[in-house]
Formats: structure tokens, sequence, C-alpha cells
């Protein structure tokens, strides 16, 4: 099954790790689902401060 989402490698400490995993599962969520909601919540917070962000074509 083919996807659009681009794989990343990100570093956090244990501890802080070990909380989102928590966090996650009582959401019921994946920790990879937890981390893309929590980028999510942290973007629209940002856009409703800010203005929409606008991102060009390539990265």
């Amino acid at each position: 099954m083919a996807t659009a989402k681009i794989q990343t490698g990100i570093r956090f400490e244990e501890e802080m790790l070990s909380k989102i995993a928590y966090i996650a599962k009582k959401n019921r969520r994946s920790l990879n689902a937890q981390l893309e909601f929590l980028a999510q919540k942290c973007i629209e917070e940002y856009e409703l401060e800010n203005g929409k962000i606008e991102i060009a074509d390539s990265l």
C-alpha cells in the first residue's frame, strides 16, 4: 500500500518518549498517530495566532 507520508527520524529524551507513548495508549492511538496529532494541533494553533503558513511546492 503506497503512502504520501514522508518517513523521518526524531530524537526524544527517553522520559518524554515514554510519556507520549503513555498518552497515545490512553487515546487508543499508535505512537506515530499521536505524534501526527500533536504536530497537527501545533500547526493549527500557530496558524490561528500568526496566519496560514504558505509552503512552496518543493521542500
